[in-house]
């Protein structure tokens, strides 16, 4: 497949595979006579687990780390599963977090006084115009 076929079925740009080339995480299996790169269907598994790793944030050498240990056959998943657990446990941390600052909000809200200051005009009525 052109990288063309490959972008369309992955939902990726043809910019962003190509950059995903030119920094090696992902590798044609060759090239055309035109000089087009080529791909089998290993890249669609390939980019879905790039899109997995930096939607958690790793840096793409550590992906392209994860992915030629997984190339070439080395077990990586101890340290795939603990970048996710720390992963997971940022994640909630965050949650914690937001949630601790919905209910700070919404109680601000609740005891809401208005200061009894003058009320702002309607914009028709400060420039001086009729409706």
């Amino acid at each position: 497949m052109k990288i063309g076929e490959v972008a369309a079925r992955s939902g990726l740009s043809v910019k962003t595979i190509r950059f995903y080339c030119d920094e090696g995480l992902i590798h044609p299996i060759e090239r055309s006579d035109g000089g087009y790169r080529l791909f089998d269907a290993s890249v669609f598994e390939e980019l879905h687990l790039i899109r997995t790793l930096k939607a958690m944030e790793i840096p793409l050498q550590e992906i392209a780390q994860i992915l030629e240990a997984r190339r070439s056959g080395v077990c990586t998943c101890d340290s795939i599963k603990g970048t996710i657990t720390a992963k997971a446990g940022e994640i909630e941390q965050k949650i914690v977090a937001l949630r601790s600052l919905q209910v700070e909000l919404h109680t601000l809200l609740e005891r809401w006084q208005d200061c009894g200051g003058i009320k702002s005009a309607p914009a028709a009525a400060s420039r001086g115009t009729t409706p």
